[in-house]
């Protein structure tokens, strides 16, 4: 009889054994029970560690409590768990989605600038997104505190919003995204480049507010140095820039541009226009990329003074009036005549 309960008692510490294997492994296999492509989970701040785990198991990331326990003790993080958005989309041992929300792995939502907006036309883009309103990012990109120490005369963050896809939280707010785009505009215009700007004996907004006007008159990468060049040597010899995209930046201001600039535009009283104002305007006129900021500071070797669009994306250049005339009569003159004979 004694050796049959010992043997009964064996057996039973076997299968406990086995259990207790059975679900120590249990939190190793990968389980996906959700139904759609993906599912997400957001953990609000303050969340339980156990109300986290019903949530995972709700949502069909992790197969019951119990895996969730036994992984939390495999882990040892049970108390570090991190609030956030997961997404979650291939099926995960419950000891990797713990992993997970321990470091804090939190979905990120992009969200793109191109080059050449301005602040408006960012708050636009913003106020689509699911972040916020434009006007919360109006708001933001009047914290001049943020560039403060290199461009102390800024009434707002024209041209330091740098123009890049930010990956950033589902509850990231305009505030946040600003910060961001202000440490990326840091990043970006580093230390080599304000060198170059104190060598050439320009201030940070002065380069910045001629890289803007070079990313508004070009989109192509070889003119950029060329633009910069005319510019800087209407800047050298006391001529007025003329810039079309800094009278439509004043009508702008005022509320005043429909899409179209005419003649009598470029008499209208502002700061911003380059035709009525010489120098450059009091400040940047939207959003650089690096290639502006680089191209303001290194132009071409060249004499050039003058350009004009060839209606394609590209422009030609000229040294004299006369040459340029020549070539506004060309490009812009006869194109549109040619256009209008044709029908089109």
């Amino acid at each position: 009889m004694r050796r049959i309960l010992i043997t009964v008692a064996l057996v039973a510490a076997g299968v406990g054994a086995y259990g207790a294997k059975r679900l120590y492994d249990r939190a190793d296999e990968p389980h996906r029970g959700y139904p759609g492509a993906e599912v997400f989970v957001d953990i609000p701040t303050g969340t339980s560690t156990r109300d986290i785990g019903r949530q995972l198991v709700d949502a069909g990331v992790i197969r019951d409590e119990r895996t969730y326990r036994i992984a939390l003790w495999r882990s040892g993080v049970d108390r570090g768990l991190q609030a956030g958005e997961y997404r979650f989309s291939d099926p995960d041992s419950a000891i990797g989605v713990v992993d997970t929300l321990a470091r804090g792995q939190v979905h990120l939502r992009p969200i793109t600038f191109p080059e050449g907006l301005t602040r408006w036309e960012m708050a636009e883009l913003f106020g689509q997104s699911a972040f916020g309103t434009a006007e919360e990012f109006l708001a933001a990109s009047e914290r001049v505190e943020l560039i403060e120490a290199l461009d102390p005369e800024a009434t707002d963050l024209e041209g330091y919003l740098f123009p890049e896809t930010y990956s950033l939280p589902r509850d990231a707010t305009a505030d946040d995204l600003v910060e961001a785009m202000v440490a990326q505009f840091e990043r970006s215009f580093d230390d080599e480049l304000r060198e170059r700007a104190a060598a050439r004996e320009l201030s940070v907004r002065e380069v910045v507010t001629l890289a803007s006007l070079i990313q508004r008159e070009t989109g192509l990468d070889e003119e950029r140095p060329l633009v910069s060049a005319v510019y800087n040597n209407r800047l050298a010899r006391r001529m007025p820039l003329q810039c079309d995209p800094t009278v439509i930046y004043a009508l702008q201001l005022a509320g005043l541009y429909d899409g179209n600039l005419t003649r009598e535009n470029l008499r209208f009283d502002s700061p911003y226009n380059t035709y009525v104002h010489p120098g450059l305007p009091p400040g940047p006129i939207a959003a650089p990329g690096a290639t502006d900021l680089q191209a303001a500071l290194e132009p071409a070797d060249v004499s050039h003074l003058y350009f004009v669009s060839r209606n394609d994306g590209s422009h030609v250049f000229a040294d004299t009036l006369r040459q340029h005339n020549r070539n506004v009569r060309e490009y812009q003159v006869n194109y549109f005549r040619r256009r209008r004979a044709s029908g089109r």
